[in-house]
């Protein structure tokens, strides 16, 4: 090119109001993008002509309400094909090749799970009113003999910080609830980037409170569809999931059965405030520094879950840590524990397991992993039999 300055760049896609864009593929005749929109992957796919220019744009389609996609590079731009991988929360890991030319697709590859036939299950994507009007996305898998009338438990789980979308994708340990009439779901709440940046901006700094409400909303939509009742739903999260959990558990406490919070990061306002331990200056763009900003001071003690326990019944809660994790250190769950067993005014289960050999990331090993699943998937099947 003679002039490769700006002035000679042009756009070859403008993303839309809640399109995030999350990578491109060029192939020898055609472009394909992968995409977010409204909280579901996308792979949009057009034909190049001899002057790069696209023609034939046109969406991949697939059956299923929610998945995860991911474009695969073959490192082969001669190749007329695309090659991507499609998962599903009934559906394990497939390859596939798409030939874009005819829009046919191959299966390359599929990952076995012995024992798992994906038409016993469903896959369901809602829609859940927010307070402000928002939109949260909820993904859902249960088994097809699951009761939709509102008697089957069900394990919610939430995230929503740094902008990590959270993949509708497959995990056979999920099973062993589905298997045993639990409907599992995942409120992609704001704090993501399921429905663009947008959406992380609005779940951050002074906006972290939209989290919250939006995975509380999502409980309240579940069971005003009658997927389950008031008072029959777990809920799940770790790490600033964690926060998420405890800050839903104070809030609305009536709402759900039992809780599992993973290495918490429950003691916001004080980790915030000290600024001599080394994670916490690279975490205040997405906290906020209450050491310098009074209204953030403001906005994370208003949630901060260990800053707001209150004197009321709070359903049963299995709280981990990791002695040697430097992310959320152990004395914050802690902390958390301590404070609820003298406030709660129930008789509920509250379990502090504190890992004596593992970080932020829990027991190493396949094995040892599998027992961390496995006590938390036993605490809320016991919690339901009560």
């Amino acid at each position: 090119m003679s002039s490769p300055g700006r002035a000679s760049w042009r756009d070859w896609v403008v993303p839309g109001a809640g399109v995030l864009l999350e990578g491109f593929l060029v192939g020898r005749d055609f472009l394909a993008r992968a995409e977010r929109e409204e909280g579901l992957p996308r792979l949009v796919v057009s034909r190049l002509d001899g002057q790069n220019r696209m023609t034939d744009e046109h969406a991949v389609a697939f059956d299923e309400e929610a998945y995860e996609l991911n474009l695969v590079d073959t490192s082969d731009a001669e190749s007329p094909a695309l090659r991507f991988s499609y998962t599903s929360m009934t559906t394990p890991p497939r390859t596939f090749d798409y030939r874009v030319p005819t829009r046919e697709r191959a299966l390359l590859k599929e990952k076995r799970v012995p024992g798992h036939n994906p038409e016993n299950f469903v896959t369901r994507r809602l829609m859940a009113p927010a307070p402000d009007g928002e939109t949260i996305p909820v993904s859902l898998l249960y088994g097809k003999d699951t009761p939709l009338d509102g008697t089957a438990p069900v394990l919610l789980y939430g995230y929503g910080a740094y902008g990590r979308s959270m993949p509708a994708a497959f995990s056979s340990n999920r099973l062993s609830l589905v298997e045993r009439g639990f409907i599992y779901a995942i409120a992609h709440v704001r704090g993501g980037m399921e429905k663009g940046y947008r959406w992380y901006r609005e779940g951050r700094l002074a906006n972290k409170p939209n989290t919250f409400s939006d995975f509380i909303a999502a409980a309240e939509h579940l069971v005003r569809e009658s997927f389950t009742r008031a008072g029959d739903i777990a809920i799940h999260g770790g790490s600033a999931g964690g926060m998420l959990i405890g800050a839903a558990l104070n809030a609305r406490p009536a709402l759900f059965r039992a809780a599992v919070a993973d290495v918490p990061f429950v003691d916001v306002l004080n980790t915030m405030c000290d600024a001599d331990l080394p994670l916490t200056p690279p975490e205040w763009p997405e906290w906020g520094n209450p050491l310098e900003d009074e209204e953030a001071y403001r906005v994370i003690a208003g949630y901060s879950p260990y800053d707001n326990v209150k004197a009321q019944a709070y359903p049963h809660i299995l709280i981990t840590a990791g002695v040697s994790d430097p992310r959320v250190t152990y004395w914050e769950p802690a902390k958390w524990a301590a404070k609820l067993r003298a406030m709660k005014t129930d008789d509920n289960r509250l379990l502090l397991k504190t890992n004596l050999s593992a970080g932020h990331a829990g027991a190493s090993g396949r094995f040892d992993y599998l027992e961390e699943i496995a006590l938390a998937y036993a605490f809320v099947l016991t919690s339901f039999e009560e």
